[in-house]
């Protein structure tokens, strides 16, 4: 970089308020969050049922599971009361598809989730709430919402306890528990309503934060098990990856 570039580039800087080089030579600088002041700005209660249905219908529809289950509790914010939640960028929300742009880390799902929590709530609060989604989705039998209408795949999807935040992980174990492969669309039906009840809960945990009668129930010390046990004789299904991929099996419509 020449002289005359760095100086322009200091200039522009300086003039959109952001610290300098210069400026951190002389001290130290702090750069913090600023939440949204307005009074519009603020969180609202949502429906329970509708954000269930909303989610499962985002999946399905191209949208993705993160996307699907954040449009669920702001977007009915920007339905009923416009600005400024209706002109938050929702597209944004693609990116978290997949465990991220499908490179199956934490799940979609609950990304979406924890940044609608995100959007009113800071470090403290944020992650007491999305401690206590994160920790119900890992022990809870899921999925367990289904469609009465309009359903992509009308048939029995057996549930599993996916133990993780992780989405090849929960896809993993439910494979296994299933019999399912997880490119099937049995697998894909899983996880459109896996977004649902995952929206569903986040919703009742976000409207008791906002009346006052949010209580944890889980250690604010409780951590994600990343650990992957050895496989087993009997086939482990936190090693099922590496043990073996369970065979087709069809399911019939009840």
């Amino acid at each position: 970089m020449t002289l005359s570039s760095e100086n322009t580039v200091q200039e522009v800087l300086a003039q959109m308020g952001a610290p300098t080089p210069a400026d951190r030579k002389k001290k130290k600088v702090t750069l913090e969050t600023t939440f949204p002041d307005s009074p519009a700005w603020q969180p609202q209660p949502v429906d329970s049922a509708k954000a269930e249905r909303m989610a499962y219908d985002g999946c399905i529809g191209g949208y993705g599971c993160c996307y699907a289950a954040f449009y669920s509790i702001i977007g009915q914010m920007a339905e009923k009361h416009g600005a400024p939640y209706k002109d938050f960028p929702f597209h944004s929300m693609k990116a978290g598809r997949s465990g991220i742009g499908g490179w199956k880390s934490t799940c979609g799902a609950l990304i979406g989730a924890a940044f609608a929590y995100g959007m009113f709530y800071e470090k403290k609060e944020h992650n007491e709430l999305v401690r206590e989604l994160f920790h119900w989705h890992d022990i809870t039998e899921l999925p367990v919402y289904r469609p009465k209408t309009n359903c992509k795949l009308d048939v029995d999807i057996p549930s599993s306890i996916s133990g993780s935040v992780l989405c090849t992980t929960s896809k993993a174990r439910w494979a296994y528990a299933s019999g399912f492969p997880i490119k099937s669309k049995e697998c894909s039906e899983r996880c459109a309503r896996l977004t649902a009840d995952v929206a569903r809960k986040a919703v009742e945990i976000f409207n008791a934060k906002i009346d006052g009668t949010f209580v944890s129930t889980v250690d604010k010390n409780v951590e994600m098990a990343c650990e992957v046990s050895e496989p087993s004789s009997e086939g482990d299904a936190a090693s099922v990856i590496l043990v073996k991929q369970p065979e087709f099996r069809s399911v019939k419509a009840s």
